[in-house]
């Protein structure tokens, strides 16, 4: 019965949606990212995004006004990952904070002498478990720009990861997915990818992956979203296992040529 209440306020919400053809047409033009949508994709990613908005607030900080431009760029990058898992994936919090740019954050912890630390970190973007998403506009309004660097997808990945508790590169898989391979293949992945950063190596691929699992993950998805030939070229096997649980196929779907 809940299902079936719910199921009914998401039609309604998407019935009674005032987002203008002309806002839409704007919207997906200033994302190159969704160029390769077919019709079919583009309308459920168009729902995605009306249902994505009546359930998120979007607020401004630091005197930030979030426009219906602003919040439309912003849910259509943060939707894509979930076209195929749909909304529920993003269940359990409710805000995106949209900063002008880049923003400080103090994190308070405590060390193994009990000596308390305050760290203040600058930040682009951020992602809390159970809290909010924070996001720096002027980094998400060119994140869809298919350069391999995507903000947004980065941040809402960890979202996706952190569905079973602390980010740490193992969202909650599919039953058809075998953890132990997933767990082989992106750790082997991670460990590879370290040694090359470490060894000056230019894959194309940003060696802030090499920070942690977590990051690993939310990187490889951002280059499996925006550059998929760059991550089959270096790590087929890894963009195999993020086709799978994501259900998308942005190689196929961008016609790149596969490495021979």
């Amino acid at each position: 019965m809940i299902e079936m209440f719910r199921n009914w306020l998401d039609r309604r919400a998407v019935a009674r949606s005032d987002i203008t053809p002309e806002e839409w047409r704007a919207a997906f033009a200033a994302l190159p990212l969704l160029d390769g949508l077919d019709d079919d994709e583009q309308r459920r990613l168009r729902e995605l995004v009306i249902l994505f908005q009546h359930r998120k607030a979007f607020e401004g900080a630091h005197g930030m006004a979030v426009t219906r431009e602003m919040a439309l760029i912003i849910a259509l990058q943060a939707c894509l990952p979930v076209l195929e898992l749909g909304l529920e994936a993003y269940d359990g919090w409710s805000a995106v904070i949209v900063y002008p740019s880049g923003f400080e954050t103090h994190q308070v912890y405590v060390d193994e002498f009990g000596v308390e630390h305050i760290e203040q970190r600058d930040l682009d973007g951020e992602a809390w478990e159970r809290g909010p998403v924070l996001l720096a506009w002027d980094e998400a309004v060119s994140a869809g720009e298919r350069d391999g660097i995507n903000l947004v997808i980065h941040e809402f990945a960890h979202k996706l990861d952190m569905q079973n508790g602390d980010a740490n590169g193992f969202p909650p898989l599919h039953p058809d997915m075998d953890p132990k391979t997933w767990t082989d293949i992106l750790s082997k992945g991670y460990d590879d990818f370290a040694r090359r950063c470490d060894a000056g190596e230019d894959t194309g691929i940003d060696c802030y992956a090499a920070e942690s699992p977590a990051e690993f993950f939310a990187v490889m998805s951002e280059v499996f979203f925006e550059r998929p030939d760059l991550l089959v070229r270096h790590y087929p096997a890894v963009y195999a296992q993020l086709r799978r649980y994501y259900r998308q196929d942005p190689l196929a779907r961008w016609q790149f040529d596969r490495p021979g």
